[in-house]
């Protein structure tokens, strides 16, 4: 049995799954479009929200350093990640990458945990959408009705109950259809919001460095104590455990980088341009972090984010530190529309592509691996996952989803990074078009500073991890190990 599960995928097989015209994807993505990409992913959410969730509830100024030890731990990944993605050029990222290395087993419970970095994320990043469209609305005096923009278990501070979040709906239902229409023209809507947000955010730092108050960043590292969190538990706070606790939920911020692995079926030279869009991507967007953070933290006190700044917290800096920028508030509001929108974007590519690999390997239905004949993409899969997104959107409150997607990025770069110096090990003649320097010392150091970040994240993320793959296994061992492809051979 045992030999069963941990049965491997030989690489001349995943390279002949690619070569299967019936169900090939079409190779338009660049370099640029890549990196456009992963900038489109990696900067969303994760900046404009969770720097000042981590600020408040995890390191305080100290965030700054929770950003480079975030940094730190994706640059191994992403080094890692470059490699497998130049290697083995197929749809399904790191669920692919395990198949070949760690066995038919890992690579599920990788595939099934990936499903909280890109469906549950895409859905949570949709009802923040919808929160943000009425802010931009109350600049104008207008706004949707709440029973029409929240879930039924919501009720406004009037009394009135949601029933349906249709912004949310919207929003998926566009981006769908414009993935559907093909990979090339998202790729070319994203690079226009990759413009706006990347443009918004110079703004920011450039505009607010003046307004830094040096006593906002006194101590920069606070001292260690615990604090009760928004959700009524104990959590850790300053110190040390408060950097790695930082560290862990602005991680949620550098998400989307790995996505672009999710494409390197569509890319025209991966084992050229994979790398390129991976590190490229994320080297811009942690300059632009550091940045940020250490702005915002200056502009405004960390306790602020707490209650009066919680939401909206850049805009909300804006308004009540610098004077005269209201017009920033304004296009900050904007480009957190944008920048959700392209979040979702690719958080949706990112999970058709994943299910399109385990399709084709039998693990789940054929549905998912249908290509449309015109437009050369997974058809089937996008209209099956908008609507189990969109009903998660439509009728379940937004709640703090980000670290539970967070652990389960965490926990799959860790194989990742195992993944490579297994590689390494048991096939050390396969063509690299690009290797992963000082290995295994760099897949070491990306396992380690995964680990940390998953421990500072406390074990109520843990246990939720552990019950969510235990429902993956149940789905494994009822249906995916009788009709894997690999199995049957």
């Amino acid at each position: 049995m045992a030999s069963k599960l941990f049965i491997t995928k030989p690489l001349k097989d995943l390279m002949a799954d690619s070569q299967d015209s019936s169900h090939a994807l079409k190779r338009t993505l660049g370099p640029v479009n890549l990196t456009l990409l992963g900038i489109g992913a990696i900067i969303g959410a994760g900046l404009f929200v969770r720097t000042a969730a981590a600020a408040a509830e995890h390191a305080g100024p100290a965030v700054t350093i929770s950003y480079i030890v975030a940094a730190i731990g994706c640059a191994f990944a992403g080094l890692c990640y470059a490699e497998f993605a130049s290697s083995i050029p197929i749809a399904g990222s790191a669920y692919t990458y395990s198949y070949a290395t760690l066995g038919e087993f890992v690579a599920w419970i990788i595939g099934w945990d990936l499903i909280l970095e890109y469906a549950f994320g895409a859905a949570t990043v949709a009802i923040a959408w919808s929160e943000y469209l009425n802010k931009l609305l109350g600049h104008w005096n207008m706004a949707i009705p709440f029973e029409w923009s929240h879930s039924p278990f919501e009720v406004s501070a009037d009394g009135i109950s949601g029933m349906i979040n249709l912004p949310a709906i919207l929003i998926l239902f566009l981006i769908t259809l414009l993935l559907i229409r093909g990979t090339q023209e998202s790729a070319f809507v994203n690079g226009i919001i990759v413009v706006i947000k990347v443009s918004i955010v110079l703004l920011f730092i450039g505009f607010g460095w003046a307004y830094i108050n040096p006593m906002n960043h006194t101590p920069m590292i606070p001292e260690a104590t615990t604090i009760k969190s928004h959700l009524g538990s104990n959590i850790n706070f300053g110190g040390i455990m408060g950097i790695l606790g930082g560290a862990g939920v602005v991680f949620f911020a550098f998400i989307g980088f790995d996505a672009v692995s999710t494409a390197a079926q569509e890319a025209k030279n991966p084992a050229r341009d994979m790398p390129i869009g991976i590190l490229a991507s994320l080297a811009v967007c942690t300059v632009l972090y550091i940045l940020f953070s250490y702005v915002l933290t200056g502009i405004a006190p960390y306790t602020d984010f707490r209650i009066a700044g919680k939401e909206a917290s850049v805009a909300y800096a804006i308004l009540h530190y610098m004077p005269g920028f209201e017009w920033l508030a304004l296009l900050i509001t904007v480009a957190i529309l944008a920048g959700f929108s392209s979040v979702i974007l690719v958080m949706l590519l990112g999970q058709t592509r994943v299910f399109y690999s385990m399709s084709r390997d039998g693990l789940v239905p054929a549905i998912f691996s249908d290509v449309h004949t015109k437009f050369r993409t997974p058809y089937k899969s996008n209209i099956v996952f908008f609507l189990f997104v969109g009903t998660f959107a439509a009728f379940i409150p937004g709640s703090v989803t980000g670290d539970m997607t967070s652990i389960g990025t965490l926990f799959a770069f860790v194989l990742v990074c195992a993944g490579v110096w297994i590689m390494r090990v048991r096939n050390p003649d396969m063509v690299r078009g690009f290797k992963t320097p000082f290995v295994p010392l760099v897949p070491i150091l990306g396992i380690l500073v995964c680990a940390a970040m998953i421990f500072g994240l406390g074990l109520e993320n843990w246990v939720r991890l552990g019950i969510w793959l235990f429902i993956g296994l149940i789905i494994y061992f009822a249906y995916s190990i009788k009709n894997s492809r690999l199995q049957k051979k």
